[in-house]
């Protein structure tokens, strides 16, 4: 079983790290409710770190046969904005400010992607963090991100 399988297995009953200050499903419904074009599902959140899982479809794929850039890109995104919310909390305006991503490896179409994201700064007005995408099942990530999210004043 491999790393990105395991994270997911282990969190499919959606639970919740004690060191969040917001639940799986909480999550979800204020994203549901404040950003309700976002892709895939929270699967794990804990501190300072969240995993989705996005089920890749025809409307992911770039031609050629593989997960489009912006698909990949859009789940890293989302998935380091729920980093961040677990332990903030629901802070609606939190954006996005820089995303740089490397494309290391082709994703299998066939597979759901994983997205992996840990925060390493998380300050008052700023948090840098970084995203692992991997095809569900593969150790080896597909993509490495990093991003910056400005945090308003609360």
């Amino acid at each position: 079983m491999t790393a990105a399988t395991a994270i997911t297995k282990a969190s499919s009953a959606g639970q919740t790290c004690p060191d969040t200050v917001m639940t799986v499903d909480e999550i979800t419904q204020f994203l549901h409710q404040e950003f309700p074009q976002h892709i895939g599902v929270v699967t794990k959140m804990g501190k300072n770190n969240a995993v989705m899982r996005l089920d890749v479809d025809d409307a992911h794929l770039r031609p050629g046969g593989t997960v489009s850039g912006p698909t990949m890109m859009a789940l890293a995104d989302i998935c380091l904005y729920v980093a961040i919310l677990g332990q903030i909390g629901p802070v609606a305006l939190a954006v996005t400010t820089n995303l740089n991503i490397n494309f290391l490896r082709k994703p299998e179409p066939a597979k759901a992607i994983i997205a992996e994201a840990s925060l390493l700064k998380l300050g008052k007005r700023l948090a840098v963090g970084e995203i692992s995408i991997f095809s569900e099942g593969d150790d080896e990530p597909v993509a490495h991100v990093t991003a910056t999210y400005s945090i308003p004043p609360r």
